[in-house]
């Protein structure tokens, strides 16, 4: 019945006799011997609906699910392969299930050598748990734990971040976790999940665009000064595009919802960069290129868009005067215009 994730129960009777009773009552403790068995009943206890898939999507996402349990390993290893959690031919054999008297007697040097491996703990204790998380933020991992009672407390403040229940949570618990889930459903973690990522994906975003625009403002407007000794953006259109502009990216930016894409993309860890080497590649590129753009037009704008010949016969035509400045400092705010769609995508 373990092995089938039921939890058993036994029914047995007991004959007593009437004068080993104190007080002619029969609520007293009898001694577990000489009993006849009646049956055996296994209780299911079964996966919530959408459990599966919100393990399938978090693995998806390149998120290790480990489960650690007070029932015996047989129950254990029975619910974590009808969660998706351990693999159908996965054992005590190769390391992925043990009991937590085991990893704790672990020498140090074996318990973080194994501790990657293991995806059920069985017979395991708060102790345990708490163990087991420190093991993983010692070997660099950013850890989450979710727990209802007060015994979990300890882990769910010692992980990066903890996840209560809102429901069948203890207070205690909820006081010493960072989020509670409300629904008590473990599928909101991979809503939480989601959410995490568009956040930091988000905050990505704004720096890229922030950066590219400052970098080509800063640029332009040196070599310009230096050139034509008047710059293209005067401080007005500067404090204009940083208050009006900026801001609204940033509105923009940070309000976007999270996409489907980010659960394909793979876990940040804890020493990777904020500014990344293809953020770096793009901000660079992108900037190139304004620059780019607006020196020639400083430098050969009057030639190519200004002509000598004249066209019609009209007496009042007036000539046409190129100045660069002025179309620099139009351009640069219509880039940036542009460059704010570019960096939402």
């Amino acid at each position: 019945m373990a092995a089938s994730s039921l939890r058993c129960i036994a029914f047995a009777h007991k004959q007593v006799p009437q004068e080993g009773l104190e007080d002619g009552t029969a609520h007293q403790k009898i001694t577990e011997n000489c009993l006849t068995l009646l049956g055996l009943v296994g209780l299911k206890d079964p996966c919530r609906p959408g459990v599966k898939k919100a393990v399938e999507d978090c693995q998806h996402a390149g998120v290790k699910i480990k489960m650690i349990t007070g029932d015996n390993v047989f129950t254990a290893r029975a619910i974590a392969t009808e969660c998706g959690i351990l693999g159908v031919n996965k054992g005590m054999n190769d390391g992925s299930v043990v009991e937590g008297a085991e990893f704790r007697n672990y020498r140090p040097e074996e318990r973080m050598e194994k501790v990657d491996k293991i995806c059920v703990m069985a017979r395991s204790s708060p102790f345990d748990k708490l163990l087991m998380v420190q093991c993983l933020k010692e070997k660099g991992h950013v850890v989450a734990v979710t727990g209802d009672g007060t015994n979990d407390a300890p882990a769910l403040k010692e992980a990066d971040i903890g996840l209560s229940m809102g429901i069948q949570g203890t207070e205690v618990a909820k006081e010493s976790s960072d989020i509670v889930i409300l629904d008590d459903n473990f599928s909101s973690v991979a809503t939480v999940l989601r959410w995490g990522r568009g956040v930091y994906n988000n905050i990505q975003k704004f720096i890229q665009f922030q950066l590219t625009v400052n970098v080509a403002a800063l640029v332009i407007n040196f070599v310009a000064a230096v050139s034509a000794g008047e710059v293209p953006l005067t401080a007005v259109q500067l404090l204009w595009v940083n208050l009006i502009m900026d801001t609204l990216a940033a509105l923009a930016l940070a309000t976007e919802q999270p996409t489907k894409e980010l659960m394909e993309k793979p876990p940040v860890r804890r020493t990777e960069p904020l500014i990344t080497t293809n953020m770096w590649r793009n901000l660079i590129a992108q900037a190139l290129y304004q620059i780019a753009i607006h020196l020639i037009l400083q430098f050969r704008g009057e030639s190519i868009f200004v002509s000598d010949e004249k066209f019609g016969t009209s007496n009042f035509e007036a000539p046409v005067k190129w100045d660069g400045l002025v179309v620099m400092g139009r351009l640069a705010l219509f880039i940036v215009g542009l460059e704010e769609l570019k960096s939402g995508k």
